[in-house]
């Protein structure tokens, strides 16, 4: 469970842990991280592939699932996202691929090879419908739309690759839905009650979305209910 410090993440471990079904989920941030039975800690940093590395040397035992779900839309000095193009930056652009595009591909490059050869696991990871190119009817948010589009992308190509090396696995993007965390705190106004999940009830659907996965998804981007988002 890559990014098991941030709200959705640390409530899909805690469920995962709670499971029978399950012997032990490795959490990995590089904040503060949850504690509990099953669980075994490990230290990253998104963008260091140093630290990714070797926190998947550690693991190194075959997996059933492995779960992205780090992901930035503001900024680390609090600015962003972008309304229109004029607020556009290198360094802006930058630190949105860098956390949601390029993070999550290199713990896939460390993590797909670890996959079980058999059963179905499962590479899933967080991105956004904001991130579908066909959906967009409003445009601006910039940098997080492209990012999450190239992550959409990304696990695209590696599901691809994977059907040729690994049948048995799938990999696919995950939209939560509006979730009652920090990254979205700002953007809340005029969301429906019904319409904004805790970070637990989110994790109860994305758990239900990924143990009904079939291998003729993969490669898809799946909404919170199991629905296919177009790109």
């Amino acid at each position: 469970m890559f990014g098991a410090s941030g709200g959705i993440g640390a409530a899909i471990a805690s469920q995962l842990a709670a499971r029978d079904d399950v012997a032990e989920v490795h959490v990995l941030a590089r904040g503060a991280l949850p504690d509990g039975p099953k669980m075994t800690a490990h230290r990253f940093d998104l963008t260091d592939e140093v630290s990714i590395a070797d926190a998947c040397t550690a693991i190194a035992a075959p997996l059933d699932l492995v779960i992205v779900a780090t992901g930035r839309l503001v900024r680390a000095d609090g600015t962003g996202p972008e309304k229109s193009w004029r607020a556009l930056d290198a360094g802006g652009m930058a630190e949105m691929f860098a956390v949601n595009a390029i993070g999550p591909a290199l713990i896939a490059k460390h993590t797909l090879p670890l996959l079980r050869k058999e059963g179905r696991p499962v590479f899933a990871a967080i991105s956004a419908r904001v991130g579908s190119i066909s959906d967009n009817r409003m445009g601006g948010w910039h940098s997080y739309r492209a990012s999450k589009a190239a992550l959409n992308m990304m696990v695209r190509n590696f599901a691809i690759e994977l059907g040729r090396t690994n049948p048995a696995a799938v990999a696919v993007t995950l939209h939560p839905g509006t979730v009652d965390t920090p990254l979205s705190a700002p953007f809340q106004r005029g969301v429906p009650s019904g319409k904004l999940f805790s970070p637990e009830r989110s994790a109860r659907h994305l758990l239900e979305v990924i143990n009904g996965l079939t291998p003729a998804q993969s490669g898809k981007l799946l909404a919170w209910d199991g629905s296919e988002v177009s790109f």
